[in-house]
């Protein structure tokens, strides 16, 4: 073999050294570095998967919180139902004490709706056609009055003693209650009387035209204010308040 065949032998073993070393330096230098990436990899998929948990997470509190609210609201609805119902009740119980405060306030009294008066002879109890006729005037209101009674007051004049002028004066004021019962079926817990005999005259014993205007029966038909008024209007100031049963 001569020498130039030798040198390019030695030249070829040469290069091809060089390529091996090369590779494997190569190899040493690129294996880190692919399984760096790898970890990389793998590291943003964990990544990934663990923002994806977190917003799965924060999106089911949000729901919670907003089904919450909306609890709450439900709530607070049906609270200021709750309260516009008990004041609507304590309103209506109120009023309804007011309403029986005002009739028991009203139970005594009384106003006049119509008015008579009927004139006796001297010493005389029995009616006249025209006294009869002024108790009919007077029985026509009955119908049409609500929680009512009538009072009748009978007087003499001065005439005699005071025991016979009381005895007088309650047969005068029973012949009109008589009459009224009989005739217009006025029940006899509806009457109050009284005789007052010359205790009360409305004229001077001292003239014959007084004394015959003090031969009388006073009748009055009154209604109890508690049955005519509304629940909520109050006691009229003035009402007559009813007289005693005799």
């Amino acid at each position: 073999m001569n020498r130039t065949s030798l040198v390019s032998l030695l030249a070829m073993g040469m290069l091809a050294s060089v390529g091996c070393a090369t590779k494997n330096y190569t190899r040493q230098q690129t294996t880190p570095l692919i399984n760096k990436t790898n970890e990389l990899d793998d590291l943003t998929a964990k990544n990934t998967r663990d923002i994806k948990d977190v917003d799965t997470r924060a999106q089911d509190a949000i729901q919670k919180a907003q089904a919450a609210a909306s609890a709450a609201d439900q709530k607070a609805v049906a609270a200021g139902q709750s309260a516009d119902q008990a004041q609507n009740l304590a309103t209506s119980a109120v009023n309804r004490v007011t309403s029986l405060s005002n009739t028991v306030a009203n139970l005594d009294n009384y106003r006049p709706v119509a008015e008579t008066s009927v004139l006796f002879a001297f010493d005389k109890d029995n009616l006249t056609k025209k006294d009869k006729e002024a108790l009919d005037d007077l029985a026509k209101d009955i119908p049409n009055a609500k929680g009512y009674i009538i009072t009748v007051e009978g007087g003499t004049d001065s005439v005699g003693s005071s025991e016979y002028n009381y005895d007088l004066s309650q047969r005068r004021a029973d012949s009109v209650i008589q009459y009224l019962a009989a005739k217009y079926n006025v029940p006899a817990h509806k009457i109050y009387l009284i005789g007052l005999g010359k205790d009360k005259p409305v004229d001077s014993n001292k003239t014959a035209a007084g004394r015959a205007k003090n031969r009388r029966v006073d009748i009055k038909l009154m209604t109890n204010t508690a049955a005519t008024q509304s629940p909520n209007q109050s006691p009229s100031a003035g009402a007559t308040p009813p007289p005693g049963e005799y």
